[in-house]
């Protein structure tokens, strides 16, 4: 036993005689900023190590090891404990007792273990290269010295000192004082005292003296708000994060092909998960009845895979304070929000839609974060993640923070953050939200309001560049993913490749699509042969970039009505209208998303705080409605003309753009095929045409395979032709032509054949 071996006299003689009044005030204050060179193992003299912990609260402290017992002395009247121990008597694997007024804990001593820093992956931090931060930052389980717990890591190279804070230590801000590594910024803490699920922090001492509590940057977990603590996340998670690795999944790569790839049909069923459906029986307090990420995989993913759609993509879950922000001012953008479940039920939905072979897309914001204090703003008591100076990293819009992109360490966050959501989860892609307030200095601000480039001009160099790096990497080990853009100027090159100059992105939303469409249908009929054009401009870009046409949640809020209530006319005229606006949208070139509720014409304009109506869909419209998206996407992934070339002008030959008299478009969609091919008419206005002449490639009878006024979806049912046979009259460049009954307020589709 050591008691035996040390006698008091052993003990007595080899007490040190110091003063440590100036560490025991540091300690006490909490901004102790170097505590592995005081606290823990150390050496004494040639025969003997010097043991310190400083515990408050606790009535005495042992020495625990497989030799014994001995009890550490107390320093005057504080919380520091002091324990001298002979060379040979000491274990490296000892625990302390501690003992405190009622209860009495064994734990390892934090400051007994090593450094386990990776220099090499943190000098790719610093750099702004570190592509997977998140296998070295944050809380990660792992066994250290045959000892099982967790490494807390943080990036805060400006504060005087950092503790560890949380359930497993009464939040007490002196239990626990983080190692720094000057040569990165980045503090370190092994403990093995945790448990799966307690909360954390970390407790920072600006270099003013104001002490601020964080939530971690790269936590994987977080409380619902509006709680703001971190969570110790699953021992699992930590193995699996280490292990998974999907560049060399070859069956990962080939599903993925077949799903996101130019030359595939991509209909996008954009989600806002806490208000797609609700659970009616909302029981606890505080409970809004939202479906979790296992009941969405139980009805969501069924409900898009009979829908016809071919991906989900889901508004932002990264963790969020507001409800109201919709997920677009994350705090946790590597924690999935726990409204709707913990990561590994996330992972649930992910396979479920893989396994109905439907993609899955996620938002992803990387342009500004909110200014909550527990999160990025002001991280370490000094401007860390965004641009000290207003006029580069505030945002006049959203009152929200812009991040520092020109840091290195800023950007290794970002990249290693998108390629998380791509690693762990394996997601389909990324939509990146506000792109273009990444692009320009000068968004949405007045002159004299923002900071020219090193050139003179108005990009943003760093963000670029990011942007860049981003896309670049994320292709790199994830081939055939899908990076979107919202990104609503000219701004060129979007979807060319980086080495070309492009920003790499696979795909851009086209913003001027959606505003030109929409004017023209919120347009009265009457008038429409006016503003022709606005339904056709966007064949003179549409090859430009690969395109995605959005009818998003932005076109359904802030007073700017449902889509069916921006529709001219009575009742009937309102739901022809969005009929032919959808089925035109289907046809026109480019990869389609439409927000929940478009499906089946919600008449309220959205509301995040509730369910869909989804009542509605007892009324004959309605279904309709919905009958008529479930058939527009069957015939759409069943016709490679109406996505092969959507990014080749040979797919798409205008038969007439020029109709404005009688506001009628008519043009022709071409597989790579060239054989393979769909006729498509669209009149906008409620008048019929009985004999309406179309010139066809081919000698041939014609049949129609989609008409929006069919009863089926609501309509009028007025061309009840079959098949419809060519006649030997030239006509719009062709030397065969048809004769066409016209519905009112309609598209229709016909392609050759019995």
């Amino acid at each position: 036993m050591i008691n035996d071996m040390l006698t008091k006299k052993t003990i007595s003689q080899c007490q040190p005689v110091m003063n440590y009044d100036a560490q025991v005030n540091a300690l006490e204050q909490a901004h102790f900023a170097d505590p592995f060179s005081f606290l823990g193992v150390h050496y004494y003299n040639d025969e003997a190590f010097i043991l310190r912990a400083y515990i408050n609260g606790a009535t005495a402290v042992s020495y625990k090891s497989v030799a014994g017992e001995v009890a550490y002395q107390r320093y005057q009247d504080s919380s520091l404990f002091i324990l001298v121990i002979a060379k040979k008597d000491f274990k490296q694997d000892y625990q302390l007792v501690i003992n405190y007024p009622l209860l009495t804990v064994e734990e390892k001593d934090s400051y007994a273990f090593s450094a386990t820093l990776d220099e090499s992956a943190m000098y790719l931090f610093n750099e702004g290269s570190l592509a997977h931060a998140y296998r070295h930052l944050g809380a990660h389980w792992r066994e250290q010295e045959g000892t099982l717990g967790v490494r807390f890591t943080l990036w805060a190279p400006n504060a005087q000192s950092v503790s560890l804070i949380g359930d497993f230590n009464h939040w007490d801000t002196t239990r626990h004082f983080m190692r720094k590594h000057p040569s990165c910024g980045v503090w370190e803490i092994f403990i093995s005292n945790v448990e799966v699920a307690q909360c954390y922090k970390f407790s920072l001492l600006t270099c003013e003296g104001d002490r601020l509590e964080k939530a971690d940057p790269l936590a994987f977990s977080m409380q619902a708000p509006p709680a703001t603590a971190s969570i110790v996340p699953e021992k699992s998670f930590s193995q699996n994060l280490q292990q998974q690795n999907y560049t060399t999944n070859a069956v990962q790569a080939e599903a993925r092909a077949s799903r996101n790839s130019i030359n595939k049909p991509i209909s996008i069923y954009e989600v806002h998960a806490g208000s797609w459906q609700r659970n009616s029986d909302e029981v606890a307090v505080g409970n809004k009845g939202y479906l979790s990420y296992q009941q969405l995989a139980e009805k969501l993913v069924p409900y898009v895979q009979t829908m016809g759609f071919t991906h989900i993509q889901l508004m932002p879950i990264s963790e969020y304070p507001f409800d109201g922000s919709w997920g677009y001012q994350p705090v946790g953008l590597f924690a999935p929000t726990s409204r709707f479940g913990g990561i590994e039920d996330f992972r649930h939905l992910v396979d479920a839609c893989h396994q109905a072979n439907i993609g899955l897309l996620v938002d992803w914001v990387p342009g500004h974060f909110p200014n909550d204090s527990y999160g990025l703003a002001k991280f370490d008591g000094t401007h860390l993640f965004e641009h000290a100076d207003k006029r580069q990293g505030f945002h006049p819009d959203w009152q929200t923070h812009i991040y520092n992109y020109e840091r290195g360490e800023v950007k290794s966050f970002l990249i290693s953050n998108a390629m998380f959501w791509l690693d762990y989860f394996s997601i389909d892609g990324l939509r990146v939200d506000a792109v273009a307030s990444m692009l320009y200095l000068d968004y949405s601000r007045a002159e004299g309001e923002w900071l020219a480039n090193e050139f003179g001009g108005r990009e943003n160099l760093a963000a670029i560049e990011l942007l860049k790096q981003v896309n670049q990497r994320c292709y790199e080990q994830f081939p055939h993913i899908m990076m979107a853009a919202e990104e609503s100027t000219a701004w060129p090159g979007v979807t060319k490749f980086t080495e070309h100059g492009g920003l790499g992105f696979g795909y851009k939303w086209n913003m001027g699509w959606m505003n030109d469409s929409l004017s023209y249908m919120t347009r009265d009929p009457l008038y429409r042969s006016h503003h022709h054009n606005e339904m056709t401009f966007s064949l003179m870009y549409a090859y430009s970039e690969n395109y995605i046409l959005p009818l998003s949640h932005d076109e359904v809020v802030h007073g700017k009505g449902s889509l069916l209530n921006k529709m001219p006319g009575d009742d009937w005229q309102k739901f022809a209208n969005l009929r032919a606006y959808y089925a035109y949208m289907w046809a026109h070139p480019g990869k389609k998303l439409l927000f929940m509720g478009g499906e089946f014409a919600q008449r309220n304009e959205w509301n995040h705080d509730a369910s869909l109506d989804w009542h509605l869909l007892d009324y004959a419209p309605h279904q309709g409605m919905q009958n008529l998206i479930k058939q527009l996407n069957h015939y759409y992934c069943q016709s490679p003309a109406l996505y092969e070339l959507d990014n080749d002008s040979a797919g798409f030959r205008w038969l007439d753009g020029n109709n404005y008299q009688q506001s009628i478009f008519s043009f022709i969609r071409f597989a790579k095929d060239a054989n393979d091919y769909v006729v498509v008419l669209t009149n906008m206005t409620p008048n019929t045409q009985q004999c309406f002449r179309l010139g066809v490639p081919d000698k041939a009878s014609y049949r129609i395979v989609f008409n929006s006024d069919d009863h089926h979806y609501g309509g009028s049912d007025f061309n009840q032709q079959t098949l419809i046979s060519s006649e030997n009259i030239a006509w719009q460049g062709f030397a065969q032509s048809i004769s066409v009954e016209l519905p009112p307020l309609a598209t229709v589709y016909l392609v050759k054949g019995e």
